[in-house]
C-alpha cells in the first residue's frame, strides 16, 4: 500500500538522551516498565511488564514471533591477508588495505551456500574477493590468522567469496566450510547486537538477545517485544485465560537500515519471510467470530498478520510467504486489536507503524512522556501496550 503523499519523516522525530538507550538487558526479563496507551483517546498510564495479565481479558489472544536469532555477525580478513604481518615498504597503504578487518552481517539465506549480507567496509569489497573468517576476540573484533607449524596459513574452516553486489552495502556471499555449516557459524559468529548498543558483545547476550520461546532459526535481529516474557509470565497469562499463539517472521535488513525516499514513495519495505501455522490461523479466525481481542507482540507479528489479511480479503490464513508491507499513518489494520511493542528509533518504519495504529500525536506524546519519565529505549529497553479502553 502506497505511503501518503504528505508523509514526511521529520514529522516522526523526537529527542532522546543517549543515556536512555538501553545498553544491557534488565536484571530480569519481565522487570521492565510498560506504558499503557489508550488507542481511543491517547490517555496513558505507567505500569510494569509483570502486571500485563491485569491489562488483558480472558479470551484475548497474544501472538508471538518465535523466530530464533542466529549468530549472524562474522569477522575476518581478505583470504591470506594475515599470513605475513610484515608491512610493505613499497606500498604500506596497500598492506593496510589488505590487513583491514572485514565485518559481515548475514541477513538471509538465498540457497544452501549463498547469503545476502551487509559487509563493512563494503565499498572496498569487490566481486571475486574472498574472506576468511576468524573467531571474534574479547573486544568483538576479528582475531588474527596465525600461520601453522610449517609457517603457512591454515585452510579456513569458514570462508566466503563475494559473488554479487546490491544497493546500500548489500553483498551476496557464497560460503565454503569444513564440517557442519551451522556448527562453524555458532563457533565463529557472534550475537548481532544493533549498532546503538555501543559495547562489545558479552557472554550473557547469547541468552538475553533471544526470546524464551525461540525455536525457528532465521532472524538477524531479535523480535524485541518478546524479550520481556518469562515462563512464569506466560503461565500467569494462561491462568488469566489469555491464549498464546505463535508465528515466525525472520527479522532482516530493515532493522539495520534507515528509511529511504524510494521506500516512502513505493510504500514497500525490504522483504522478510514469515510463516503462519494452521493452528494459529484457526485460532485467529475463531477469535474474530467470537469478537475476542487479538494482540500482536511486536511489529514483526503485525507485519505478518496484516500481510496475510491483505492477501486473503481480510482473513488471516496459514501460509509461508514474504512481506514487503510498509504500514504508515492512514493505513487500516485488518488483523489486530492491540499491540505490545518496544520504543523505536526516530524516523523509522517501526515508529511509523506504531503511529499508524495509535495515531501520530498520541504516539509521539507517549514517547515524550516516556523520555521525561526515564524509560529505557530500543532493543533492551521498556515497552508500550496499546489497546482501546481505559489505561
Amino acid at each position: 500500500m502506497a505511503a501518503p503523499l504528505a508523509l514526511r519523516l521529520e514529522d516522526y522525530d523526537y529527542a532522546l538522551p543517549v543515556s536512555q538507550i538501553a545498553q544491557h538487558a534488565p536484571a530480569e526479563r519481565d522487570a521492565g516498565r510498560m506504558l499503557r496507551l489508550n488507542r481511543e483517546n491517547g490517555a496513558s498510564r505507567d505500569a510494569w511488564v509483570r502486571a500485563l495479565p491485569a491489562y488483558l481479558r480472558a479470551g484475548d489472544i497474544l501472538i508471538f514471533n518465535d523466530s530464533r536469532v542466529f549468530p549472524a555477525r562474522l569477522f575476518g580478513y581478505r583470504s591470506g591477508a594475515r599470513a605475513d604481518p610484515r608491512p610493505s615498504r613499497r606500498n604500506p597503504a596497500a598492506q593496510e588495505y589488505l590487513r583491514g578487518q572485514i565485518e559481515v552481517l548475514l541477513i538471509r539465506r538465498l540457497d544452501e551456500r549463498t547469503w545476502e549480507a551487509l559487509a563493512r567496509p563494503g565499498r572496498k569489497l569487490g566481486i571475486g574477493e574472498r574472506i576468511q573468517f576468524t573467531p571474534p576476540d574479547s573486544a568483538g573484533a576479528a582475531s588474527s590468522i596465525k600461520p601453522n607449524a610449517a609457517g603457512h596459513q591454515a585452510a579456513p574452516l569458514l570462508a566466503a567469496e563475494i559473488v554479487g553486489r546490491g544497493e546500500r552495502g548489500l553483498r551476496r556471499l557464497r560460503f565454503e566450510w569444513e564440517g557442519d555449516f551451522d556448527a562453524q557459524l555458532n563457533r565463529l559468529g557472534s550475537v548481532p547486537l544493533p549498532p546503538y548498543i555501543a559495547r562489545p558483545v558479552e557472554a550473557e547476550d547469547r541468552e538475553r538477545y533471544q526470546t524464551v520461546f525461540a525455536r525457528n532459526t532465521g532472524s538477524a535481529a531479535a523480535p524485541t517485544a518478546g524479550l520481556h516474557f518469562t515462563p512464569d509470565l506466560l503461565a500467569r497469562l494462561a491462568l488469566a485465560g489469555v491464549e498464546c499463539r505463535f508465528l515466525s517472521l525472520d527479522v532482516g535488513l530493515g532493522t539495520f537500515q534507515p528509511l529511504q525516499a524510494g521506500q516512502l514513495a513505493s510504500g514497500k519495505l525490504h522483504a522478510e519471510r514469515y510463516c503462519i501455522p494452521e493452528d494459529t490461523a484457526a485460532a485467529l479466525r475463531q477469535a474474530r467470530r467470537e469478537r475476542r481481542r487479538i494482540v500482536a507482540v511486536g511489529t514483526t507479528v503485525v507485519r505478518a498478520l496484516e500481510s496475510s489479511a491483505r492477501r486473503h480479503a481480510g482473513e488471516v490464513r496459514a501460509e509461508s510467504a514474504e512481506t514487503e508491507l510498509f504500514l504508515s499513518p492512514g493505513d487500516e489494520f485488518l488483523a489486530i486489536d492491540g499491540l505490545l511493542t518496544n520504543f523505536h528509533l526516530p524516523r523509522s518504519s517501526l515508529l511509523l507503524l506504531v503511529c499508524a495504529f495509535a495515531g501520530r500525536e498520541p504516539t509521539l506524546a507517549a514517547y515524550r512522556h516516556a523520555v521525561d519519565a526515564g524509560y529505557r529505549f530500543f532493543s533492551y529497553g521498556d515497552c508500550m501496550l496499546i489497546l482501546a479502553g481505559e489505561p
